[in-house]
């Protein structure tokens, strides 16, 4: 059973695109469906991290407001961080599921329990992935693997009714 879904945000949580401004500042769009995934995920007592390689202001913002307390940004080599988190919250690696889009998630995907990609990840990442997921990147991936999980769990019905 999946306790921690663990999460990449460019490519993933976004469409992977960055807009830059003219006065050398970044946007990000993130997906409201999958923050919705995300707050559900919780609801239902699942731990939710993201480990990304990028730094921005922006991650950190978007986690505050959902809540996620597990945030490592600028990692390069993700799966020692990965490592490093199952051990701090106590979960094993094969009850974690990581969603990742591209060649520096493949570690750590193909090391935990439920190894993810989106649609439109790398043709490497869906071929090391357990599930590839129907919806690409920043469309509301996270809110279908969670989906699937709390479905696959028997915890979708009563979630829903208790809405």
């Amino acid at each position: 059973m999946i306790q921690l879904l663990l999460s990449d945000v460019d490519g993933v949580m976004t469409d992977g695109g960055v807009t830059l401004t003219r006065g050398g500042g970044e946007q990000m769009t993130f997906s409201i469906r999958d923050g919705l995934g995300i707050k559900l995920w919780q609801h239902a007592g699942g731990q939710f991290g993201i480990v990304t390689g990028r730094q921005t202001e922006m991650v950190g913002q978007r986690a505050e407001a959902l809540g996620v307390e597990v945030v490592h940004q600028g990692v390069a080599d993700k799966l020692p961080v990965v490592e490093q988190i199952a051990a701090e919250r106590g979960v094993p690696l094969e009850h974690i599921a990581y969603l990742g889009d591209d060649l520096p998630d493949l570690p750590a995907i193909r090391a935990v329990g439920l190894g993810v990609a989106v649609a439109d990840a790398a043709a490497e990442v869906q071929t090391g992935a357990d599930l590839v997921l129907q919806t690409p990147g920043g469309r509301g991936a996270v809110r279908e693997l969670v989906e699937t999980l709390l479905k696959e769990s028997g915890k979708w019905d009563a979630l829903l009714a208790g809405l």
